[in-house]
């Protein structure tokens, strides 16, 4: 008896084991988490659904031909090109159900980013909303420069999933539009703005379509001189891309994340790693804060197969 005993010993503490680490993972799965939705809330059937996307591997996204599991709608009283909007989005599942400031992610500082883009891609702004007085509803403002369909893509982080979700739509802006047509744009890797030179070079050129691609964006002080960088959503740099036609975008943040190691005062310059799946023209807009001043710049560029 007592050696049949020491023999079934073993698998009786396992199976004690085996109960106990299941009756934990139950009580943790059940913990509240300040989120009313589950991770089957940002999930939809059939194909040609967005993807959830890893932040640690950016690339472009296909934005407007997938389906995103969140719907988005944006709504202004005449929205028209030189004027402050303050414009109102509503977030919502798929199946309807607000989504609301405990149910996403702070990324970057913020929960919600918004890449705001006209027709010709001349005017490029990135806004943050804050929750409005609805759960689902955040308001935010811009300043639109040209008339016609701006483009809303919106990049947030559900806390059910933890991995990065986006969605779309479109404002009709009153005005003139922009005497650029998108595309026609001269490739440029460089750019300036008020005192400030940008620069944007790659490992190799040409940037080719599905092939992973390192990025350097650096910055100089016209007739030289400190660069008064500061950091602006935890980085002192971002890069967003856009197709020429915004079908989708790429939300790029630097290899280097370490605020508190500050950058060369003269000469700062950071990498960047995207892929692009599809050949085309496309822009890059950078974006650093100098001396308390959000600063954007462009770069256009060829992708080829």
């Amino acid at each position: 008896m007592t050696a049949v005993a020491h023999e079934v010993r073993p698998w009786r503490q396992a199976a004690l084991i085996t109960a106990a680490a299941v009756a934990l993972f139950v009580v943790v799965r059940e913990l509240p988490t300040g989120t009313n939705l589950s991770h089957m809330d940002f999930r939809v059937q059939g194909g040609n659904v967005i993807e959830f996307c890893d932040p640690a591997n950016p690339q472009f996204l296909p934005v407007v031909a997938v389906r995103s599991p969140v719907t988005l709608t944006v709504a202004a009283p005449s929205p028209r090109a030189g004027t402050d909007v303050a414009a109102t989005l509503v977030l919502t599942t798929f199946s309807g159900k607000p989504i609301a400031p405990e149910d996403l992610q702070v990324v970057q500082t913020k929960r919600i980013h918004l890449l705001i883009a006209d027709p010709s891609l001349d005017d490029y702004q990135h806004v943050h909303p804050e929750p409005g007085s609805r759960a689902g509803e955040w308001a935010f403002h811009f300043h639109p420069r040209f008339g016609g369909t701006y483009r809303i893509f919106a990049d947030f982080t559900p806390v059910a999933t933890n991995r990065g979700l986006y969605s779309e739509a479109e404002m009709q802006v009153a005005g003139e539009p922009s005497p650029v047509l998108a595309g026609t744009q001269r490739p440029s890797w460089e750019a300036t703005e008020g005192p400030y030179r940008f620069t944007l070079g790659a490992s190799a050129l040409p940037i080719r379509a599905g092939v992973p691609a390192t990025l350097r964006l650096g910055v100089t002080r016209l007739g030289g001189g400190a660069v008064p960088l500061e950091p602006v959503m935890d980085a002192f740099a971002h890069l967003v891309a856009f197709d020429d036609r915004r079908s989708g975008f790429a939300h790029i943040h630097p290899d280097q994340r370490d605020v508190s190691q500050k950058p060369d005062s003269t000469h700062p310059s950071f990498t960047f790693r995207v892929m692009i799946p599809s050949p085309g023209r496309y822009v890059i807009w950078s974006e650093v804060k100098l001396g308390g001043r959000e600063t954007f710049a462009p770069f256009w560029f060829d992708v080829a197969p």
